[in-house]
This record gives structure tokens, C-alpha cells and sequence, in this order.
């Protein structure tokens, strides 16, 4: 009767956690893995995505925002030339300053130091300044880090900031 009651609050007690609300600020890889789609469409294509090179955070209502590289072998040269990714959010954001709607878009950092957001047609948005990381110990193609109540997006050492509005 004892191990049967003793079941019974272990199998209670994993439904409670299991149904607790995901926890806001940087997804695990595991996470990642779990919501990045394996491709993404952009400019009349869909390229692979390295989900290996793919971040995201959650907010604290539970949406998310997602980045990640994809291949862009199959492009153009000039749409090559500014797009390296999709970022997709189910929250307005606040990039340097500029607002963004939810919805989904292409990105890019460019040689000239600016971050660039397009729509999935390749039609330009607005571009931003980047900053530059040199005590980055180790950088990476892609990443995600929290700072405080806002997010950096690394590409290598350049970055943006990133805040959910």
C-alpha cells in the first residue's frame, strides 16, 4: 500500500513540473532543436538550417524568438551578399532601437559593420550598427547571450542588442 502511495505522488509530482509554465531567458540547445525548423523560406527559396548554429530566448509570457544561419549556397549572389539568417519572433522587439513586428525575416552582419533585417521577400528593412566584442573568449558562428533584461545576438565577436517591448 506504501509503494502504491509512494507512485502515486511520484507520477503527481512529474505531471505538476511537466505542466509549469517554460522558464523565460536563453533555450537550452535542447529547446532549440525542439521549435528551429529544419528549413526556412526566404526570397523564393528554402535553405537548410544549421540548427548547430541556431539560439533563441523565451519572454516571460511564454512566446519565443528564434535565430539561427542557414544555407545560402542556392541564392544569388546579392541576396548572399546581406542574408546569413532567419529570425523569427512571436514579440515585438526592440533592435538598437528600432522596433520590429512579430513575424518572421531574413538577417544579415554586414563587412560595412551593420546589422540587417529584411522581410522573407528580400526587401530591406532597416539596418543597424553593430558592436564589436573583443574580450569574447570564445566566439561562435551564432549565438544568443542574456544581458540583463535585454540579448545580445553574436555573430563571432559582432553583435546586437536585442529586447523583447
Amino acid at each position: 500500500m506504501m509503494r502504491r502511495m509512494a507512485l502515486v505522488v511520484v507520477i503527481c509530482s512529474c505531471v505538476v513540473l511537466s505542466a509549469q509554465p517554460a522558464k523565460p531567458g536563453v533555450l537550452s540547445a535542447d529547446d532549440v532543436r525542439k521549435v528551429a525548423p529544419a528549413s526556412y523560406f526566404f526570397r523564393g527559396q528554402s535553405a537548410s538550417v544549421q540548427l548547430r548554429n541556431s539560439a533563441g530566448f523565451r519572454v516571460p509570457e511564454g512566446k519565443l524568438v528564434l535565430a539561427g544561419l542557414v544555407d545560402t549556397s542556392g541564392y544569388a549572389s546579392d541576396v548572399q551578399a546581406k542574408y546569413q539568417g532567419f529570425l523569427i519572433t512571436e514579440v515585438k522587439l526592440d533592435i538598437e532601437g528600432t522596433v520590429l513586428p512579430p513575424g518572421e525575416y531574413g538577417f544579415g552582419f554586414s563587412q560595412e559593420g551593420k546589422f540587417l533585417v529584411m522581410d522573407v521577400g528580400a526587401n530591406d528593412l532597416f539596418s543597424v550598427s553593430v558592436k564589436l566584442d573583443e574580450k569574447l573568449a570564445h566566439p561562435v558562428p551564432l549565438k544568443i547571450a542574456g544581458e540583463g533584461g535585454a540579448y545580445r545576438l553574436y555573430a563571432g565577436r559582432r553583435w546586437v542588442s536585442v529586447k523583447a517591448e
